[in-house]
């Protein structure tokens, strides 16, 4: 009997675990031109809005360049947390670093990082050739971490 409360147990604790970390459910980089931004809003003078999705930009000037579109599933309110985001451009070998701060409620947010201006080879649309994204506490903690198949050389 107390194998079997203590294998429940365990079975529970293992499900509360998993329930209380955050994910990422889907990280999907890609090229988009400013227009694609546009809203209704914008022509009538007004802020951009962005419904559900909250865009970050390296040059907020800038709306046009290379987006990691993520959608950030979290059991609680993250609060001063940030995205840590490591890129190879198709143009240099070595890696670059990019900070955005971040805070999202509770269940499932959408953020779009954009890398704008002069952080992305612009009018070619190219894409990237290998990233990694991390999303890190306040207290330095990654939460949750995501990369391409082309981030590093598998184990020999």
């Amino acid at each position: 009997m107390r194998s079997v409360l203590a294998c429940f147990l365990l079975l529970i604790s293992a499900v509360l675990a998993r329930a209380a970390e955050v994910e990422f459910v889907r990280v999907w980089p890609a090229w988009r031109d400013a227009e694609s931004f546009d809203r209704i809003g914008d022509f009538f003078g007004g802020d951009q809005k962005h419904s559900s999705e909250i865009v970050l930009r390296t040059h907020t000037d800038a709306r046009a360049g290379y987006y990691f579109l993520v959608r950030v599933d979290s059991p609680a309110a993250i609060a001063a947390a940030k995205f840590v985001l490591e890129v190879i451009r198709p143009d240099a070998p070595e890696p670059r670093t990019f900070s955005f701060p971040a805070a999202a409620p509770a269940g499932g947010t959408v953020f779009q990082l954009g890398l704008t201006g002069a952080d992305w080879p612009g009018e070619n649309k190219a894409h990237a050739v290998a990233w990694k994204l991390r999303l890190l506490a306040a207290d330095g903690r990654v939460l949750a971490e995501r990369k391409s198949f082309l981030w590093e050389k598998p184990a020999k």
